[in-house]
């Protein structure tokens, strides 16, 4: 209980002092990581015992699969990715890229972990989070396409994160067994009954709340809860078919506004209160999870963090944009600006949930907890004075612009 009473006292101490924090460099997510930290080291018997409960798996399951289908609801696919857009370019371009880099990377650092392992593990790390920097995506100093472009960006890579999961862990469990056939095909049956459930009732359900709000049978909050029980549908049908319920939770978002155009509006309201009131929850959890393996980082556990939050990102960011002939600094701005936080967290245990017993698991979740726990003070901390530094660069506009 004592990292559910801790995080309680938490969210009331951070409601009293909201608008007091944003004056300053200290971030939410900093606050929640430093404080499961600190209860690890004060009582690290009784966290990790309170860390195996199901409760906090399916708790921190749950904030992935709502913050999935809430990007895909919120996020227009055609207009993002339409022609060279900049957030086409960094998903494209940028984040193969960052996967293709962080997977040599590793494996020339780590020489024992094997081709799949490194895919794993960069895989992880891809995923970028527009909440760390949320002072970035909502400053008025920063043009409003480059917020735009950091939003989109992370409101996508997530959900593309996934299938290349599963895929990775099939391959690199193909390579422990004599049965590749059939690791492959269990990805593929992952992949596609995920991408199928979420199709089927995105539009199955989209419709029906639709069909609800046009007769008045509904009001608002309802319609809202509809769609939160949606997501959950959509991820256990997937579940309960031999399907990723992540991708599932992901496609229906994407398919739901197709028939349901105010979707995305009722999942951004539900994420400005309950959704961050969960990703809350992950952090503090992440926090004590950190403050549990911390002891175990070796120096090249550092440097490989170090290089993925720079040159891992930023030099695939760079080639990305060649021909956009944006400022340097706004290249650099970009590159910077791509913290790894909720959707590494929750997709590393993601992996450790698919039981894969890889030789270098301890690893991979080793790398995965310091990368965050850099990135989640090292990008929290940097925002206002990157901001104020590239915004004597960036032209003056009308709402940012």
């Amino acid at each position: 209980m004592i990292v559910f009473a801790v995080f309680i006292a938490l969210i009331f101490v951070t409601g009293l002092l909201t608008r007091r924090l944003e004056t300053t460099i200290v971030t939410v997510p900093m606050i929640f990581t430093l404080a499961g930290v600190i209860v690890a080291f004060l009582a690290p018997g009784l966290t990790q015992i309170e860390l195996r409960d199901p409760v906090v798996l399916l708790t921190t399951e749950l904030a992935l699969v709502l913050l999935l289908f809430t990007d895909g609801a919120r996020i227009e696919v055609r207009d993002a990715l339409g022609g060279a857009s900049l957030p086409a370019r960094l998903l494209g371009i940028g984040m193969p890229l960052t996967i293709l880099a962080g997977a040599v990377v590793a494996v020339a650092l780590f020489p024992g972990l094997g081709i799949w392992e490194a895919a794993i593990l960069a895989t992880i790390l891809a995923p970028t989070d527009a909440g760390l920097g949320q002072v970035v995506v909502s400053s008025r100093l920063v043009p409003l396409r480059i917020r735009e472009t950091l939003d989109i960006e992370a409101g996508l890579n997530d959900g593309l994160s996934v299938p290349l999961l599963m895929l990775f862990i099939s391959l690199a469990r193909a390579d422990q067994s004599l049965h590749h056939l059939a690791w492959i095909l269990f990805a593929v049956r992952l992949i596609g009954v995920g991408l199928l459930s979420g199709v089927v009732l995105g539009r199955v359900g989209g419709w029906l709340i639709a069909h609800a709000q046009r007769r008045g049978w509904t009001v608002q909050p309802a319609r809202q809860l509809a769609l939160l029980a949606l997501a959950v549908l959509a991820w256990l049908a997937a579940e309960a078919n031999g399907g990723n319920g992540f991708i599932a939770a992901f496609v229906a978002g994407l398919t739901v506004k197709t028939v349901f155009e105010h979707a995305g509006a009722h999942m951004s309201d539900f994420n400005e209160a309950w959704g961050d009131l969960l990703d809350s929850f992950v952090f503090m959890v992440f926090g004590t999870l950190a403050g549990l393996s911390l002891w175990q980082a070796s120096a090249t556990v550092v440097l490989y963090a170090i290089i993925s939050l720079t040159a891992v990102r930023m030099i695939p960011v760079a080639i990305a944009l060649l021909g956009t002939r944006l400022p340097v600094a706004t290249v650099l701005f970009l590159g910077w600006f791509g913290p790894r936080g909720l959707a590494s967290v929750v997709l590393g245990l993601v992996y450790l949930e698919q039981r894969a017993a890889l030789p270098d698991e301890a690893l991979i979740v080793l790398v995965v907890i310091v990368t965050v726990l850099c990135s989640v003070f090292a990008h929290g901390i940097s925002a206002a004075p990157a901001i104020r530094l590239c915004a004597r660069q960036w032209p003056a506009g009308p709402a940012g612009e």
